[in-house]
C-alpha cells in the first residue's frame, strides 16, 4: 500500500475517534441535567431555616445574626457549590448545620420538593426528640 494511502486512512481513523468522542460528550452532557435531580440526602444534623446573607461570612438565621464558618459550603438547588457573595440579601429556606462553634458549616438550598416536606425539625431540642428515616428523609414527631 502507498504511503498516502496509509496516511489518508490513519487520518479517517483519527477523525472517526473525534467524532464519536464529542458524540458521547454530548450525550453525557445532555444527560447531566436528569442526574443533577437526583434526590440530596441531609444528615440528621441538619435543621431548617430561613438565611438572610448579609455581608458574608454575616448573615441572619431565622432573624438572628449568625456567621458561615471560614470552611462552609454551600450548595444550590442544582445541589452545585455557590459563593456566598452571589446569595447577598436573599430570603432562602435551607437545610444547615452547625459546627462546635456555632458556625454554620453547610447549608443547602431547599428546593421545591424538599421544602414541601414536613415536618423538619428547626431546633436541635426538636431534633433530638423526633425520630429521623435517613433512607426516606423524614422526620416523626413523637
Amino acid at each position: 500500500m502507498h504511503r498516502c494511502a496509509l496516511e489518508s486512512a490513519a487520518e479517517t481513523s483519527t477523525w472517526s475517534r473525534v467524532a464519536a468522542i464529542t458524540w458521547l460528550a454530548a450525550a453525557a452532557f445532555v444527560a447531566l441535567p436528569a442526574a443533577a435531580q437526583q434526590p440530596r440526602n441531609f444528615p440528621a444534623t441538619a435543621l431548617r431555616g430561613e438565611i438572610v446573607l448579609l455581608q458574608p461570612p454575616e448573615l441572619l438565621l431565622n432573624g438572628r445574626p449568625a456567621r458561615l464558618s471560614p470552611g462552609a459550603r454551600i450548595r444550590g438547588e442544582n445541589n452545585m457549590m455557590m459563593v456566598s457573595g452571589a446569595l447577598a440579601n436573599q430570603r432562602l429556606l435551607v437545610h444547615y448545620t452547625v459546627d462546635l462553634s456555632g458556625l454554620l458549616g453547610e447549608v443547602w438550598v431547599l428546593t421545591a420538593d424538599e421544602r414541601a416536606r414536613q415536618p423538619w425539625p428547626t431546633t436541635r431540642e426538636q431534633a433530638a426528640a423526633w425520630t429521623f428515616d435517613p433512607v426516606g428523609q423524614t422526620w416523626t414527631r413523637p
